[in-house]
């Protein structure tokens, strides 16, 4: 895509630009945001990597046990509890249980993902430093 973006002439824009302003930041507008990520940039830290799956996982966590509270108190309570609340208690309980469930899923599967693409950038990047050594020399 930036190779695309830097090749073009200044009066040419890439499809994603119609519905930008013209501007001379268009092209910088224009990149995807994979490209402005970590994966262009030498992560700092392992936060800086995987700070997004880390954030779904507990949020997950979180909204399974609220769940696990509400499902939980369904069965606890007792006869003086109106019938239209125990009745929301019963819909909102296993919503909240597979919501949350969810979540913890998506954010278990995100981790390999990007580790996965990490090794492909420092494949990429020991590829292109041995193609270069012997181009350029």
């Amino acid at each position: 895509m930036e190779i695309q973006a830097k090749g073009m002439e200044e009066g040419e824009k890439s499809p994603e630009c119609k519905d930008l302003l013209p501007s001379k930041t268009a092209s910088t507008l224009c990149i995807s945001s994979r490209s402005e990520s970590i994966w262009n940039d030498n992560p700092r830290n392992k936060w800086d990597v995987y700070h997004k799956p880390v954030i779904v996982l507990s949020v997950g966590g979180a909204v399974f046990l609220f769940g696990m509270a509400i499902t939980s108190l369904t069965c606890l309570t007792t006869a003086n509890v109106t019938s239209m609340t125990k009745e929301a208690f019963k819909l909102c309980g296993p919503a909240f249980l597979s919501l949350g469930l969810m979540l913890v899923v998506c954010g278990l599967v995100w981790i390999p993902i990007i580790r996965k693409k990490l090794r492909q950038r420092q494949k990429y990047h020991f590829l292109q430093s041995i193609k270069s050594f012997f181009f350029n020399h």
